[in-house]
């Protein structure tokens, strides 16, 4: 007769044999995300422009989305570089540096409300001013001066691409102090007199604008740039399929429809001048490749290096063969390119 000290040992080994059949338990999948923002203006007014959104995005997901704001372009790529977060609204220049140093994929970009599909960069004065962009350009070191970040696409890449570098001038020898800050600081500056004259963007005036600031109205552009294409939506590649088609779902459909939910998810958009989001790839980012590979070339010109003029033009000559490419197959007319 078997024990019963046997017989329960016997059944314990059935059991953890009978285990070893089994399937193992699923691996839970990724139930949070954390999306980046750029802090165009105070981290704390960008919170409360996105904390209704961000709680629409775990409503529609059933994901515990956590923000991560942050002045510097810099410091997004890098928080993304290093899976602190996961996708996040970017400038098109420091998108295009999530894509190449941190494992981003643009999925999604923004659109305007008022149907304008871009924006354009901008150089600001004071509106009682004379400053003309001749006389800014005169280079006598008087003027003191505002860019933005090195990766901010209307506040630094395009004044560069557009007027500095096919003028052969460079802002640091030009003007007597070069300050960088961000699009809301500098139109305070320039608006207060504490600056001669910064580099901005539409949307930051619009939105100064529509939120009943008086800066807008304080300064008078004296150039702006051709067409900028508008902000891209960037996650990491390797994120779980799931979570991504989650995420794509939200945002493809915020703020579409004539119901009063999606007409609040609007109003929600409207303080941000977004209209919603649109599909979108890395092509995207053609534009501004095109526009970062136009000042290579001037700056392998002005250098005089026949070997980079070379190499900068068939660069550039690349980029523009794609982009054509691109906007043959969506049906751009010829002249728009």
């Amino acid at each position: 007769m078997i024990s019963r000290r046997l017989a329960v040992g016997l059944a314990a080994a059935l059991l953890a044999l009978g285990a070893c059949g089994q399937p193992a338990a699923p691996a839970k999948g990724q139930d949070t995300v954390t999306f980046s923002i750029l802090s165009t203006e105070s981290a704390q007014n960008m919170e409360s422009y996105w904390k209704p959104i961000l709680a629409d995005m775990e409503a529609s997901t059933g994901l515990k989305v956590k923000p991560f704001f942050s002045g510097s372009y810099s410091s997004l790529i890098e928080a993304m570089r290093f899976k602190q977060t996961d996708l996040g609204w970017f400038s098109n220049q420091s998108g295009l540096e999530a894509v190449r140093r941190s494992g981003g994929e643009v999925f999604a970009r923004t659109f305007d409300p008022s149907g304008t599909d871009g924006y354009k960069s901008v150089i600001i004065v004071p509106a009682a001013s004379k400053l003309t962009l001749d006389g800014l350009l005169k280079c006598d070191k008087t003027l003191n001066f505002g860019m933005g970040d090195k990766k901010s696409t209307s506040g630094t890449l395009a004044p560069m691409t557009y007027v500095f570098v096919p003028r052969g001038i460079k802002p640091e020898s030009c003007f007597k102090t070069v300050l960088s800050a961000s699009h809301d600081a500098n139109l305070f500056a320039v608006a207060n007199g504490k600056l001669d004259a910064s580099t901005n963007n539409t949307t930051a005036l619009k939105l100064n604008a529509y939120k009943g600031s008086a800066q807008a109205k304080k300064v008078r552009v004296i150039w702006e740039s051709p067409t900028l294409p508008e902000d891209p939506i960037v996650w990491r590649k390797d994120l779980d399929p799931v979570v991504k088609e989650k995420l794509r779902q939200f945002f493809l459909t915020y703020g579409q429809g004539d119901t009063p939910v999606a007409a609040q998810q609007r109003a929600n958009l409207a303080r941000l001048s977004m209209g919603g989001f649109k599909a979108a790839d890395n092509s995207h980012l053609l534009v501004v490749r095109e526009m970062e590979a136009t000042e290579t070339l001037g700056l392998a010109k002005e250098a005089g290096d026949a070997a980079k003029i070379a190499q900068a033009q068939t660069a550039l000559d690349a980029i523009k063969a794609e982009r054509l490419a691109r906007d043959a197959k969506a049906g751009v007319p010829v002249e728009a390119n």
